[in-house]
């Protein structure tokens, strides 16, 4: 996926395309998390609809943790539960995701050496 430290750099073109394809992937995963979550709480609280699954999803996977209109079941508690401690984990993911194109541009440019330079020469 990434190119060899002994290839050129990208263009900054087609780094921006690379950028792109990252956050599309982050976006994608986004979209199916909170669809779990949405789906996850409407089908164990029956008394949750859309509109509250969506709200209590979102909140968790944005960090701000859930809204509470009425009291959750226990298996309610336990899904919510699991499923911001799974949040967390998707925002360490997708930071990683998003800054991992970013960390190889800046190690590729220090580790590269151009063929017109001579070894050791700046």
């Amino acid at each position: 996926m990434y190119e060899h430290r002994h290839a050129r750099p990208l263009t900054r073109a087609a780094f921006a395309v690379r950028l792109l394809q990252h956050a599309g992937l982050v976006f994608v995963l986004l979209v199916v998390s909170l669809a779990v979550g949405m789906l996850g709480f409407h089908a164990i609280e029956p008394r949750m609809h859309w509109v509250d699954a969506f709200l209590n999803a979102s909140m968790l996977l944005g960090g701000m943790g859930p809204v509470f209109e009425f009291r959750l079941t226990d298996p309610g508690k336990v899904f919510a539960g699991a499923y911001a401690l799974y949040c967390g984990l998707l925002v360490i993911a997708a930071t990683g995701v998003m800054l991992a194109p970013v960390v190889h541009r800046i190690m590729h440019r220090l580790h590269w050496q151009d063929e017109t330079r001579e070894p050791g020469q700046r």
